[in-house]
C-alpha cells in the first residue's frame, strides 16, 4: 500500500517550557500545509521505549504487575522500559527483561514499532518477541520499582486482554497482534 503524502508543519517558533527527566516539553507555534496557524502545539520529548513479549521454554508468558500512580491502579503488563543512551532497542529490551524478571536467553526478534501518541510524543516504542527465555538471574529492580513477576498461560493472557485487565495500550496492542498472527498461522 502506498504511504500517505507527507505534510509536515512549519515551525514558526519553538521554546522549552521544561527540561527535566520525564518532563521535557516544548511549545511551538506551527503552520499547517493548509496555511492555518496553531499558536500553541505541545511536544513531549522522551527517550524511545521498549517492551517484551517474553515466552518461556514451556510456552508460558512472563508478565509483571506493578502499581501505576497516575491511574492509582496495579495492573498486569509486559516487561517494559526506556532505551538508555548508547543502547540499541534490543539491548535495552534484554536488559529490562533481566532486571525486572531475572529471565533471559532465548531467541529474540523485533516484533513491532508503535508510537505512544504521535500527536504530541516524539518517541517510539519497540516491541520484541523473546521465545525460549528462562530464569538466569535474580530480579534486580530499580529503587522506584515494585514489580511482581507472573508466569501465565496463553489462555490466562487472553483472558486478561478480553477483560481489559492489561490497560497499558502499548502492551495490549502487541499482545493482540501476537495472538492474531498465531491464529493466522
Amino acid at each position: 500500500m502506498k504511504k500517505p503524502t507527507h505534510r509536515p508543519f512549519k515551525v514558526l517558533h519553538s521554546e522549552y517550557l521544561s527540561q527535566r527527566p520525564w518532563f521535557t516539553v516544548r511549545r511551538e507555534r506551527v503552520q499547517l500545509q493548509t496555511g492555518a496557524i496553531v499558536p500553541e502545539w505541545y511536544v513531549f520529548e522522551f527517550p524511545d521505549w521498549v517492551n517484551v513479549i517474553a515466552i518461556t521454554t514451556a510456552g508460558e508468558f512472563v508478565m509483571i504487575s506493578q502499581y501505576r500512580h497516575a491511574l492509582g491502579q496495579t495492573n498486569y503488563e509486559l516487561v517494559a522500559g526506556c532505551c538508555e543512551e548508547g543502547e540499541t532497542p534490543e539491548e535495552s529490551a534484554r536488559r529490562e527483561l533481566l532486571e525486572e524478571t531475572g529471565y533471559g536467553g532465548g531467541e529474540w526478534q523485533q516484533f513491532m514499532v508503535t508510537s505512544p501518541n504521535p500527536t504530541n510524543h516524539n518517541n517510539l516504542t519497540y516491541t520484541f518477541l523473546a521465545t525460549g527465555v528462562e530464569p538466569v538471574a535474580k530480579q534486580h529492580t530499580e529503587e522506584g520499582e515494585d514489580i511482581e513477576v507472573h508466569i501465565m498461560s496463553r489462555d490466562e493472557v487472553l483472558e486478561l486482554l478480553d477483560n481489559d485487565d492489561i490497560i497499558q495500550c502499548l502492551h495490549a496492542a502487541p499482545l493482540w497482534r501476537y495472538f492474531a498472527k498465531q491464529d493466522r498461522g
